[in-house]
């Protein structure tokens, strides 16, 4: 469809999918889900105040437009795929406009994906562009087919680099978006064994998180890699790239867990390439402090919280083991652990896999959370759910440990920092 009515000389436009969130003279895209029908709110929208809707050509006429709205009525064959059209379209007439910073020879988009660290990574990069761009970067979690392209849609002339996480767990999932944001370079923070019950192996994490070189390989592309990963160099094979390594991590930030020493080494190789100097990067990672339960210090009156418990998958549950037994006192060491979800047929293995580790650890002090850890033959305490647990923490809170939270988001073990 020919998006250009909507597009055509303008600075910036505005879309919603929600009527609970609804700017005057908007878009509203009517998406559709198992669970929801935007639909059916479409004529709401064009009396709250949009501009448009775009609604499905299939709707019911009794879900459709009195006849004063049908000049704003906009029907499509598919609402998702209208709104991935036009994300498209704004993301290169946003690319035509000057850049706002004289050294900057054009816009560029960012692309970062990966099974750890994509949102860390993404953060941190922002953090180091904005200290000399207008940087626009993907806010929260919104890294799916919905997420990017209302990303995208939220680009504004003002604006030099846009930064784009992109997540997946599915085949052909990362080729999709890539097809929406047209990166001019690119990151995969690493592999990993995440998401199996989507993408059947590893072998199709490797696939579908190599998307991203595929589309740069394709169009020319720059990407960023770790050279110390040598899964991403065979990926990587015939691609233009600027490397680093995983390194150390620096004195003075507020991430915790070593294995976030390659997240910044990211960000900073990043920020090298788009000319901002190593000091000034540096403290711009020092200033960020991490949020959303993501590898955040948290001090209470009684302990020390490591709390990573925004997602887990073998990988980086694996990674946040070992780091705090490499950092902390053993003795006080303490881990909850919940489980790591979206695993399929390989969860069973994946899960006792980390019991072994932690028995090969010698590690004591374990609350294991979730009924994929209670199928384990793990010898340490398992509790069927977050509420569970917290029953027990009401009486038997521990004092003066240092405690490693991680699991699944669906987990909910944020629920327990209370009490801790």
């Amino acid at each position: 469809m020919d998006w250009s009515f909507l597009t055509r000389n303008k600075t910036a436009i505005t879309v919603s999918t929600d009527t609970r969130n609804l700017p005057a003279g908007c878009v509203f895209f009517a998406l559709k889900g198992a669970r929801f029908n935007g639909n059916l709110f479409a004529l709401q929208a064009l009396e709250t105040g949009a501009s448009y809707a775009v609604v499905d050509e299939d709707i019911p006429q009794t879900c459709s437009m009195k006849r004063s709205y049908d000049g704003r009525l906009i029907r499509v064959d598919n609402s998702l795929l209208a709104l991935q059209e036009l994300a498209r379209e704004w993301r290169r007439q946003w690319a035509a406009m000057p850049p706002s910073d004289g050294s900057l020879k054009r816009k560029t988009v960012v692309a970062i994906t990966g099974t750890n660290g994509k949102t860390t990574t993404k953060e941190l990069t922002a953090a180091v562009l904005s200290t000399r761009y207008h940087v626009h970067f993907t806010q929260g979690n919104l890294n799916n087919q919905v997420g990017v392209p209302l990303t995208l849609l939220q680009l504004r002339q003002e604006h030099d680099i846009a930064i784009v996480e992109m997540g997946a767990s599915h085949p052909g999932d990362i080729r999709e978006l890539v097809d929406i944001a047209e990166p001019d370079c690119g990151l995969i923070t690493n592999v990993g064994r995440a998401h199996l019950e989507g993408f059947g192996s590893f072998e199709g994490v490797q696939r579908t998180k190599g998307e991203l070189y595929d589309y740069l390989r394709q169009h020319e592309g720059l990407c960023f890699r770790n050279f110390d990963n040598p899964y991403l160099e065979v990926m990587a094979a015939g691609l233009k790239t600027i490397g680093y390594h995983s390194g150390t991590m620096p004195e003075g930030t507020h991430l915790i867990g070593s294995y976030n020493s390659e997240n910044i080494q990211a960000a900073l190789t990043i920020g090298s390439y788009f000319g901002i100097d190593h000091d000034t990067a540096l403290q711009a990672v020092r200033d960020y402090i991490p949020k959303n339960n993501r590898s955040q210090l948290v001090r209470t009156d009684s302990n020390t919280l490591i709390v990573d418990a925004y997602n887990a998958n073998p990988t980086s549950m694996r990674a946040a083991i070992t780091s705090a037994l490499g950092q902390y006192d053993a003795a006080k060491l303490m881990f909850i652990l919940g489980d790591m979800l979206e695993l399929g047929s390989y969860s069973h293995l994946e899960h006792q896999n980390i019991v072994n580790l932690l028995l090969e650890q010698k590690a004591e002090n374990v609350l294991l959370v979730g009924k994929e850890f209670a199928a384990t033959s793990a010898p340490y305490p398992v509790f069927a759910d977050t509420e569970q647990l917290s029953g027990y923490l009401t009486t038997h809170s521990p004092k003066g440990a240092t405690i490693l939270i991680k699991g699944s988001r669906g987990m909910q073990l944020e629920k327990i920092i209370p009490l801790l």
